[in-house]
């Protein structure tokens, strides 16, 4: 082909390409408006899911700080200083703080500052009247039982319990991108005089938690620090890869594995299951003995579905259906081993006909 002639080939070839692409463009702008309307509803309860979101409901993130050069735990760390707007509401800042990338086996973030100290104070007020000793699930029936892996005490609160709950787990929906429908309800911990929780994974070793009908498997966490120990207290992942900590500001414990250290108003986010949908071993981690001082945390577990069949954050502000009736099928089960007493305010949410509440003000 003679140059002239290859140069006109080229032309069309690029004039196609630009029609084309004009074409998509008016494709786009030309969705009905229902079907629009169900795109930014489908937006608000999973942000970024369906790829990208139109401009006027598209939630922000402000990166500012480019990627480390330096190499630790096997991979290249990465800090973002990001700012998270709701999707409801442009000029509604759901949150605005560092992102720290801590390890890739497993994946693991802390996002520093993500509680407020009056939101810390507030759960740990919350959740103080009803601190029971903390259970651990049976891998064989899937229920609560006592172990000395957990020493801790805890409480369960209700979804949305009340204005400031609610907001941290729209927070949380928003800033992981998993739907709020589901996580579990937040749980408050507490760990004083050497307490602890041994190495173990937050994914269940049984049928019954991880059944389908229930949201499936756990696939995240989120541990919120609601308080600094003055010593121990750390999140130590002993199997996770790299180097274990090391130096004086660590615990023993602490030097087992990666560890994170336990810092009032910061959020470890991290997946118990891989991206191929296999539980992930190096996801084992474990809260350390507090030596001195009080650690006081709040974790929320997400599900792969749909956990909590009560609705959206929207709905739980307004108190839910009103109906009487349990919203878990092992709701009776729980109520047999004297859960009513020990997470009332989880219970008292999800299984009112078991614990016998139905009549009583909620």
């Amino acid at each position: 082909m003679q140059p002239r002639r290859r140069g006109a080939a080229r032309g069309a070839v690029l004039v196609l390409q630009m029609v084309l692409l004009a074409i998509s463009a008016t494709l786009l702008l030309a969705r009905p408006e229902k079907e629009s309307k169900k795109y930014i509803e489908d937006s608000r309860r999973f942000p970024g899911w369906r790829g990208t979101l139109p401009l006027s409901t598209r939630p922000t993130f402000t990166v500012s700080n480019s990627i480390d050069g330096g190499r630790r735990n096997g991979f290249v760390p990465s800090t973002l200083d990001a700012g998270f707007k709701s999707a409801a509401d442009d000029d509604t800042v759901l949150w605005s703080g560092r992102i720290e990338q801590i390890s890739w086996e497993p994946r693991a973030f802390v996002l520093h500052d993500f509680l407020t100290d009056e939101e810390c104070a507030h759960l740990i007020k919350l959740g103080s009247p009803s601190l029971r000793k903390s259970t651990v699930v049976d891998s064989k029936t899937g229920g609560s039982v006592d172990s000395d892996v957990r020493t801790s005490s805890g409480t369960f609160l209700a979804y949305a319990q009340d204005d400031v709950v609610a907001g941290i787990e729209e927070r949380i929906a928003h800033v992981t991108m998993l739907p709020y429908e589901n996580g579990e309800s937040l749980q408050i911990l507490k760990y004083v005089n050497g307490q602890e929780y041994k190495p173990h994974t937050d994914y269940f070793h049984d049928s019954v938690n991880a059944d389908p009908a229930h949201g499936g498997q756990r696939i995240a966490t989120v541990l919120m620090y609601l308080s600094t120990p003055e010593e121990g207290g750390e999140t130590v992942f002993p199997h996770a890869n790299g180097d274990p900590v090391s130096g004086d500001e660590w615990s023993e414990c602490a030097k087992q594995g990666l560890a994170v250290k336990a810092i009032k108003r910061n959020a470890l986010f991290f997946y118990g299951m891989k991206p191929d949908g296999k539980t992930d071993v190096k996801s084992t981690h474990g809260s350390c003995p507090t030596l001195k001082g009080e650690k006081y945390s709040a974790t929320k577990w997400i599900h792969v579905g749909a956990f909590h069949k009560g609705g959206g954050v929207a709905l739980n502000r307004a108190g839910g259906s009103g109906d009487c009736k349990d919203r878990h099928d092992l709701c009776a089960e729980w109520a047999d081993i004297g859960e009513c007493d020990k997470n009332p305010s989880y219970m008292r949410e999800e299984c009112m006909l078991s614990c016998g509440l139905c009549g009583q003000e909620s």
